[in-house]
């Protein structure tokens, strides 16, 4: 009697790879497009326009545009930061600008020992210290000639700031409205201190009269290309790192943690960790935005810590739209476009169109310019299907 033995087939096996699901893309081919086209712009098209071409040319890119232009960049970074910690970890922080007013006074250190003895009074003191009769500079300026020391201190002094922070009122289950109270109460906090002359941080007046960074002379026009293209390349490697962290498991935990933190606790995750790490890169991210500022628009002082400063960052992102990364950017680009406007041809008007336009968004657009366009895209697309349709 045989034994027959079975059949083997040559169908390989399915590897368990091939199972588990793949990964999001980071853009679409439309987005990565969008991108490079933004690349471009800020590395080409800009510089061409303004340094190549002459100022009468109707292409001319002007040196207050560029200015313009960078600073409005520099509060997108900000609007982007806002946008990973609310829009996406739902967390509302008043207190945002605090980050940013802490990473341009590291750098308007830096920048006010570049003076030398080019100061009205000729010392090797800055102004402010000669005028309130100081004869040497406190202990907190000893390292304010390096650039790589005051760079680290653009990064290490928010970011521990905001670790300690963090790390308390996380812990402690602080959230919602009351949260948002507390982080403004910081802000306002840092900004009476700030102003005071003691402190050796130049008062109400702050910092400003720079000259050179790096030993180039900032009124240089290749100077200020320079921080522009900078601060455009910061702005989209940024956009790049947050859309990397939001398609990540790290960014799926913090929407859920956005959305039902209970059940995140619930099924093993320990929240207080993840909020806290985008807590702090979000502030360093405004940190930076802040030491390109102060460079490009000269000057540096407690009214950045303003509690107005860091709701018009909350303004951005909801203009924007929340939860989209795009959203606030082109949020920080309208608003900011629309001041410069306003308070040139109707100063008066600025702050009820500002308001306005604040009470709108909450009330009918509640997605922020994105989800309008969103929606008009989707009523187009539905009658293109409508005109094809028998």
């Amino acid at each position: 009697m045989t034994m027959s033995t079975p059949m083997m087939t040559n169908t390989p096996a399915t590897s368990n790879a091939a199972l588990l699901p793949q990964p999001p893309r980071l853009l679409s081919p439309k987005g990565w497009t969008a991108v490079l086209a933004a690349l471009i712009t800020v590395t080409v098209l800009a510089p061409v326009l303004n340094l190549l071409l002459p100022e009468g040319h109707a292409l001319h890119l002007s040196d207050y545009a560029v200015g313009l232009i960078g600073k409005i960049m520099c509060y997108a970074i900000c609007a982007l930061a806002m946008d990973l910690i609310w829009g996406y970890t739902g967390i509302l922080s008043l207190g945002h600008g605090l980050f940013f007013a802490l990473g341009g006074y590291a750098m308007g250190m830096y920048l006010m020992r570049q003076i030398g003895r080019e100061g009205n009074y000729q010392s090797d003191l800055p102004d402010f210290m000669v005028f309130l009769d100081w004869k040497t500079l406190p202990w907190h300026w000893s390292f304010s000639d390096s650039f790589a020391f005051q760079m680290l201190m653009v990064l290490a002094v928010p970011g521990l700031l905001a670790l300690v922070f963090g790390f308390f009122a996380f812990r402690s289950r602080i959230k919602g409205v009351y949260f948002s109270i507390i982080t403004q109460a910081l802000t306002f906090a840092a900004m009476l201190l700030f102003f005071r002359n003691e402190t050796g941080f130049g008062g109400n007046n702050g910092f400003t009269d720079f000259k050179r960074i790096l030993d180039v002379p900032l009124a240089q026009p290749s100077t200020r290309m320079a921080l522009f293209v900078l601060t455009g390349l910061t702005l989209i490697g940024f956009f790049l790192l947050a859309r990397w962290i939001v398609s990540s498991k790290f960014g799926r935990v913090l929407q859920a943690i956005r959305d039902a933190e209970s059940r995140v606790m619930f099924t093993g995750y320990d929240p207080l960790a993840y909020k806290l790490a985008i807590w702090v890169l979000s502030a360093l991210m405004c940190g930076v935005a802040g030491a390109l500022y102060v460079p490009q628009v000269g000057i540096i002082n407690p009214g950045e810590m303003s509690t107005a400063a860091s709701i018009e960052i909350a303004i951005w992102t909801a203009v924007g739209g929340r939860a989209s990364l795009i959203g606030p950017i082109v949020g920080a680009f309208f608003v900011n476009g629309a001041k410069s406007w306003f308070t040139q041809a109707f100063p008066e008007f600025w702050l009820y169109f500002l308001g306005a336009l604040f009470i709108a968004v909450t009330l009918f657009l509640p997605q922020g310019l994105i989800g309008l366009a969103r929606k008009l895209g989707g009523f187009r697309k539905k009658a293109a299907q409508g005109e094809q349709a028998p």
